[in-house]
């Protein structure tokens, strides 16, 4: 599906730009503790980056799979949700904006558990 190629492609793009943000960037403004969530965020970003590319070529094959695209759109939002709250924790330190990051995470393990579901009904 083109849509999660692109958001895919966008989302791998900005992992590194806030990579390179994290370490060149913040080194020495945020204490060592938040650069740290900061790189999980990071981490997290880039391995859901490249799952949005997967699910892409893998939405290519299964046409018709709804699961395939609930993948996708879980995948992004626990971009968002997961990773996301982590940026604005360590620019913040607002430490109740932690509180958003497990919704990420399940949103994550649903991806995943749904690319398995897509794999068992369609392949």
């Amino acid at each position: 599906m083109k849509l999660f190629l692109i958001l895919g492609s966008i989302n791998a793009m900005l992992a590194v730009a806030l990579g390179a943000f994290g370490a060149h960037g913040l080194e020495g403004k945020i204490p060592e503790k938040y650069l740290q969530i900061w790189q999980t965020g990071v981490q997290y970003h880039m391995y859901h980056a490249l799952g949005l590319l997967a699910i892409a070529l893998i939405a290519g094959k299964l046409s018709g799979a709804g699961s395939i695209t609930a993948a996708g759109w879980l995948m992004f939002a626990g971009i968002v949700l997961f990773s996301g709250s982590l940026y604005v924790l360590s620019l913040t330190q607002i430490s109740v904006l932690g509180a958003i990051t497990p919704l990420g995470g399940v949103a994550f393990i649903a991806a995943w558990i749904m690319i398995a579901v897509s794999a068992v009904k369609y392949l």
